[in-house]
């Protein structure tokens, strides 16, 4: 029912405000492209909207930090908005449109089905919330990997710096991130989630919940679940050990988006430095601390170029 209303929502909304504005200027050709950016706008607000009534009264109500100025908060303000709203995920959506009709007409073809988690569990198809459950735990995983890789390569590093130098850091923390590094997450994750057969109605769920448990871990609040629940979600308290300066490249502890067990079991969870230690990271450039959007991404693209040929020379 509910992703029933949120399709014909987004059909009436493009219909009525952005495809009349799209005849006016000549780009019916681009409507199928259009229909997808709209549909990845108005899920962005539902994310924004849903993110933001949790996470705001909660740093107002215990924070951790009190800043004279909240410049740098802005910043991030600015990656959530561009990242969330749409903007690039659109840009993406064009540059990669033709590669993947291709890939898929190719898979057409051939005949190839991919197995997927049901093809191997059959009884999942009965149990939709169940399904569910699984496909978070599977995704949770590969979003810890990713991690620990972020952290484990120099180059990867070098991108992934921007979200450790955050000094301010607050639940709009979650976003700030460069761009080719999205593009990484956003291939992996979708990668994963097509191999194991997520349903296209439960995606964006599986993807609201993840999303909000990362907002909700950078949160700027002095919150932990206590000593069992600790252990079960990753809290504020849990994942800000992750982002202070004693967390660095590989030095970093704490990797789970959603679930610590991973940490557990890996040999990377931190339950015993200072519970909630000043955030950044003290290596990166000074762009990546004080500068601004632009300012960070250009400066990745110089810090990446950088490693990649320390490597190379090494």
């Amino acid at each position: 029912m509910i992703a029933d209303a949120y399709e014909r929502f987004t059909g009436w909304l493009f219909e009525a405000l952005l495809q009349p504005l799209m005849y006016e200027l000549g780009l019916m050709d681009w409507a199928d492209e259009a229909f997808h950016w709209m549909d990845f706008f108005v899920f962005g607000v539902i994310q924004v909207m849903v993110v933001a009534a949790v996470c705001l009264p909660l740093e107002r109500w215990r924070p951790v930090e009190h800043w004279d100025s909240r410049r740098r908060v802005w910043t991030d303000v600015t990656y959530t908005l561009l990242t969330r709203l749409g903007i690039l995920p659109m840009l993406g959506f064009i540059l990669f449109f033709a590669a993947s009709a291709r890939i898929e007409g190719w898979i057409a073809d051939s005949g190839f089905v991919p197995p997927t988690l049901e093809t191997f569990l059959p009884w999942l198809r009965e149990w939709p919330l169940v399904a569910l459950a699984c496909y978070i735990v599977i995704l949770d995983f590969a979003e810890y990997w990713r991690h620990r890789f972020q952290h484990q390569f120099g180059w990867w590093w070098a991108l992934h710096s921007i979200h450790h130098a955050q000094t301010q850091m607050t639940f709009w923390t979650d976003d700030r991130n460069h761009v080719l590094d999205d593009v990484i997450a956003a291939a992996w994750f979708g990668v994963i989630a097509v191999l194991i057969g997520v349903p296209p109605g439960q995606f964006p769920i599986i993807l609201l919940v993840l999303r909000l448990a990362e907002s909700l871990s950078h949160a700027n609040v002095r919150l932990d679940f206590g000593r069992v629940g600790e252990r079960l979600l990753v809290s504020p308290r849990f994942h800000r050990l992750h982002h202070g300066v004693l967390s660095v490249g590989q030095a970093g502890k704490n990797y789970g988006v959603l679930l610590p067990v991973w940490d557990w079991i890996f040999g990377t969870a931190d339950f015993n430095r200072a519970a909630y230690p000043r955030t950044g990271d003290p290596g990166a450039p000074r762009a990546y601390v004080s500068g601004g959007w632009f300012a960070q991404q250009a400066e990745g693209l110089r810090q990446v170029w950088r490693a990649l040929r320390a490597k190379g020379q090494g």
